[in-house]
């Protein structure tokens, strides 16, 4: 309606110009001359008001293409002091800012909304030109993640950290991976995903990595489980006969020698069922010791101070620890630190976890196990088992969690997978960061 008004004006004076032009020129072809003195004026007066006008608006014009390029939307036009004819161009120029003003706000918002959800998701992502390599975007999840405070170009990292640089720079657009990364001296599964976006004819990367080490655990959980409840149903189901008919046979066999005097030659096959029937109890024993992984499945919850926990565990490991000349080190640095466990299954975890300590520091000359306990800034508690053992090659870390894996002759492979089962019901996890020749820590997460 605005711009309608204007071109009226337009075409208002460009109509009187041709009045007068016309007017002019009949003047002539009619010989009456002395009227041109009227009309020549007049023409010009009406050409050069047209020519101020378009100045004018062209002027206008161009203080509002500025206002657009330096994208200056706070401008205002003043309509109220505007000349009559540049009111309704004024007016819809401040009409076309408020819009803009709108439309920039709404994009702020939504940037800022954008920013916000970035920065409070889990996942660490991290954007960069393609050509160049320089870094659009560094959430905080990320810097976090991998302790990288800052990156000018996605080349940097390769300083920080090449195994992680070439899994990024290796990966095609579209596609996932999960890598095993160290941090912290403690083995974590990434997620790796990278995807390739287009703007202002420029490609981007974008790479969000996830830390799915709780997810990875928990499957794996669930399907040594179901594993471990097939090998145990075969098994006993196998062993049991075995072991029932090499009772019946010795049975039968010390009567028949009873009744015969020469029992010479019935001496070995006494002695071999005998062999066949301990063997089959032991591997009956040990089947049922692994029906323990699967027997836990309810928690009975209690809230206790992690202080009473840790003096009941010093209290029990005691004797042990003072026969092998080790010292025990607690440090608590909120007596009232409280923590609601299953107090029975959480005493196994940390009687399994110090039991391990005890034979990684047996021999080192100043053998010292560290029990501690601290608030995570979420509010969440933390326990952890440190010693200054022999620590553990980081291709063994991945293995200590797997049933019947043990670096012990005589260990069973139970222990530190049922301690992780029973975390995974506490709705946390175990962790375990180790420095070969330096000694290990397990930090139960709750």
């Amino acid at each position: 309606m605005i711009f309608k008004r204007y071109e009226w004006r337009i075409l208002s004076r460009v109509s009187l110009l041709f009045l007068t032009l016309l007017a002019t020129c009949i003047l002539l072809v009619k010989g009456w001359y002395p009227y041109l003195i009227i009309s020549i004026p007049l023409v010009v007066a009406v050409l050069v008001d047209f020519l101020r006008f378009q100045k004018k608006a062209q002027r206008e014009v161009e203080q509002f293409v500025e206002s657009v390029q330096y994208r200056d939307f706070s401008r205002h036009f003043d309509v109220g002091r505007a000349p009559l004819e540049l009111k309704p161009l004024r007016k819809g120029f401040n009409d076309i800012n408020t819009t803009f003003k709108v439309i920039s706000r709404e994009r702020e918002t939504q940037y800022q909304y954008l920013q916000k959800v970035l920065e409070l998701v889990d996942t660490g992502i991290v954007s960069y030109e393609q050509e160049t390599g320089e870094i659009g975007w560094l959430n905080e999840s990320f810097k976090r993640m991998f302790s990288i405070p800052y990156l000018k170009t996605i080349y940097s990292l390769q300083k920080r950290d090449e195994a992680l640089y070439n899994e990024v720079m290796s990966i095609t657009p579209g596609n996932s991976k999960v890598i095993s990364v160290t941090r912290d001296k403690q083995l974590i599964k990434i997620l790796l995903t990278v995807s390739v976006m287009r703007s202002d004819d420029k490609v981007y990367r974008l790479v969000a990595l996830q830390n799915v080490s709780e997810a990875l655990d928990e499957t794996e959980s669930k399907a040594w489980q179901k594993l471990l409840n097939v090998m145990t149903h075969e098994i006993m189901n196998s062993v049991a006969p075995i072991s029932s008919l090499a009772d019946t046979l010795k049975n039968r066999l010390q009567n028949y020698a009873a009744e015969n005097s020469k029992s010479g030659d019935l001496d070995d096959l006494e002695l071999g069922i005998d062999t066949i029937k301990r063997r089959s109890e032991g591997l009956l024993k040990f089947t049922e010791s692994y029906r323990s992984l699967n027997k836990i499945t309810h928690l009975d919850l209690t809230k206790i101070l992690v202080r009473d926990l840790f003096e009941n565990l010093s209290s029990l490991m005691l004797p042990t620890l003072d026969q092998k000349n080790i010292e025990l080190d607690i440090v608590l640095r909120d007596p009232q630190m409280m923590i609601e466990v299953d107090i029975n299954l959480v005493d196994q975890v940390l009687i399994n976890l110090l039991v391990n300590a005890i034979e990684a520091v047996k021999d080192k000359p100043a053998p010292c196990i560290t029990l501690s306990a601290e608030l995570r800034p979420n509010g969440k508690p933390v326990l952890k088992i440190a010693d200054n053992g022999l620590g553990m090659p980081p291709e063994l870390i991945e293995k200590i969690f797997i049933p019947f894996f043990s670096t012990r002759k005589t260990g069973s492979g139970i222990g530190l997978s049922l301690c992780k089962q029973i975390m995974l019901l506490h709705k946390g996890n175990i962790q375990v960061q180790s420095v070969q020749g330096e000694g290990s820590a397990f930090i139960l997460l709750f």
